[in-house]
């Protein structure tokens, strides 16, 4: 596959941070010591790898902003161009030693997102799209599952945990999903939720409370394998509300409004 100067870029940077998360990934897996202690040790991994990013994209484009989940926003003189970053998504994950985390890089050009990579170290899978260009893993093309009825599909969220979101919403919206899929999955990285909708290993995802950052690169994944994302009322503030609904054409619909059952009830 052809890729872009800004793509690849973008993908350099995302390899050699995941590099450094693979490295802490070995270490984090066999401390024995208290809560305290691995939760410090991955907060250093984090910034780290967020250190990489930044320096890598400043160095190619030393002007362009960016939207990071440690260091916040970084004005930039190009008003046009922004980096949209979360250096590890899936921390809980990598905390605990399961393989199911990733570095996840967006450009947003004028409000718009047009490209995006999600890279999972412990796999060594590369999720790559630009807007138009269509979605990839590795050098595979992608394509969203083609199945057209929720009673067939499998379907990811995200799982609100302790001191975040409406657990009661969300026990609502759950059941209502469980009673209408072939199966729910909670992969605990929303990058990697929705590069595998992507991908067609998911037929769709749902969450809400999310970050910019979480949602960004894998929103214009979904859309360059052909599938539909929206916010929770189906439109396309996702990153402002910071809420997905994902899937394709069919389960995309059917999904949105299985999800907005127990809120428009409320």
């Amino acid at each position: 596959m052809a890729r872009s100067a800004l793509l690849n870029v973008m993908v350099q940077a995302a390899m050699k941070a995941g590099r450094s998360l693979s490295r802490d990934f070995g270490e984090v897996q066999n401390l024995q010591v208290s809560m305290k202690g691995p939760g410090d040790y991955v907060s250093q991994a984090d910034r780290k790898a967020e250190e990489i990013v930044f320096a890598e994209l400043s160095k190619a484009r030393p002007g362009y902003a960016f939207l990071m989940e440690e260091r916040g926003a970084v004005e930039g003189d190009d008003a046009q161009h922004r980096w949209i970053v979360d250096p590890l998504d899936g921390t809980t994950n990598f905390l605990h030693g399961i393989p199911l985390f990733s570095v996840s890089i967006a450009l947003e050009r004028q409000g718009q997102i047009v490209a995006g990579v999600v890279y999972n170290p412990a796999m060594d899978e590369l999720y790559t799209a630009e807007r138009g260009g269509g979605a990839f893993m590795n050098d595979r093309r992608l394509r969203v599952a083609g199945r057209s009825k929720l009673t067939d599909a499998v379907i990811g969220c995200g799982v609100p945990h302790l001191g975040r979101g409406q657990h009661g919403n969300f026990l609502i919206e759950l059941r209502n999903v469980m009673a209408e899929v072939s199966g729910v999955r909670r992969l605990g990285s929303v990058a990697l939720d929705l590069a595998y909708v992507a991908a067609g290993r998911m037929d769709g995802f749902w969450e809400t409370g999310l970050s910019s950052w979480d949602i960004a690169a894998g929103i214009l994944l979904v859309r360059e394998a052909g599938g539909f994302a929206s916010d929770m009322d189906g439109g396309q503030d996702m990153l402002d509300i910071g809420e997905v609904v994902a899937g394709n054409e069919f389960i995309q619909r059917a999904l949105l409004k299985t999800v907005k059952k127990p809120l428009a009830a409320r």
